[in-house]
């Protein structure tokens, strides 16, 4: 059984490990902190919907949305020599993406507020998200002295319900998988988006893994489309069979390369530690974006691929 994080149990209210956004236009804005009144509920185990194994077959249509995965390292250059956010807010806008996965994503840091020029006193993830997507979720996982940073999910479609799950081992910095539920227009079948970052050693990794497809298996409906996407820091390429075997979901690279994309490090990339897995979706036209500019952007390479989804 998978744990709610470790920071925070139940509505948004009671949890400041969430973060959350409805914004119908520019200049009306709700956010969901800890002060504030639950307007979307964070997924919850006993309101899932059940998992069918014998989906009845129905017509469908096909509907494609581009997606983007890129590890930010909380706004700074590699070895945290420059803070480049509004950088990375341009160079992310200029892909187009429907949905964007971020990792390292600083939700607060007292100690780089009164230092680092042109530091924004909105949370990252809300200054990235700005006008052109008017949904987010954030989920912490990792909390330090000054401040705390994790995953999030940027979508210019409703979200409908999220849920981040607490997947640290003991000893190590805390991980998540931050569960969105995107809802599509004139689309009855929702869509299930997974942020993940996963931990640099491979027997956590492992297990992190099976924690991941123990979500999709007993929390997402068979018959769901799923992405899951971001840094898995899976060097060694183990998450593709255990995510075949487990979850049924295959990454978009290797269906159409044959192998997963090098990632990291941005400059010379040798190592596929980023990814985009797909479950009743098939991933079109994956790219690792061009160096100029994300090399100097992030330590890892961003990954974008449009996903056809039949609902």
């Amino acid at each position: 059984m998978l744990s709610y994080s470790r920071l925070g149990l139940g509505g948004i209210k009671m949890c400041p490990s969430y973060s959350f956004r409805l914004m119908p236009s520019p200049e009306s804005l709700m956010k969901i902190s800890q002060a504030a009144t639950v307007a979307v509920p964070p997924l919850d185990e006993a309101d899932a919907p059940a998992v069918t194994q014998d989906a009845p077959a129905t017509a469908s249509l096909s509907f494609s949305i581009k997606v983007l995965t890129v590890n930010i390292h909380k706004g700074f250059t590699f070895f945290n020599r420059k803070f480049i956010l509004h950088e990375l807010r341009e160079a992310i806008r200029t892909v187009g993406a429907d949905v964007v996965f971020l990792q390292e994503v600083t939700g607060a840091h007292a100690w780089h507020e009164g230092r680092a020029a042109n530091y924004p006193a909105t949370p990252h993830y809300e200054f990235l998200a700005d006008s052109i997507w008017p949904q987010f979720a954030y989920g912490r996982n990792a909390v330090h002295t000054s401040g705390h940073h994790g995953n999030a999910v940027l979508s210019k479609f409703p979200i409908v319900s999220f849920d981040n799950r607490d997947v640290s081992i003991s000893g190590a910095e805390g991980r998540g998988l931050l569960h969105c539920v995107l809802q599509l227009p004139d689309r009855d079948t929702p869509v299930h988006v997974i942020c993940v970052h996963l931990g640099l050693t491979e027997s956590h990794r492992l297990k992190q893994l099976h924690m991941l497809c123990d979500m999709v298996h007993k929390h997402i409906p068979a018959s769901a489309p799923v992405i899951a996407a971001g840094d898995f820091n899976d060097w060694r390429r183990r998450a593709h069979d255990v995510l075949a075997q487990g979850a049924s979901m295959h990454e978009v690279f290797v269906q159409a390369h044959g192998k997963a994309a090098r990632t990291f490090p941005a400059r010379f990339p040798w190592l596929p530690l980023d990814r985009i897995y797909v479950r009743n979706a098939i991933g079109h036209a994956p790219m690792v974006l061009p160096l100029k500019p994300w090399s100097h952007l992030s330590d890892h390479a961003p990954l974008a691929a449009d996903i056809e989804l039949s609902i």
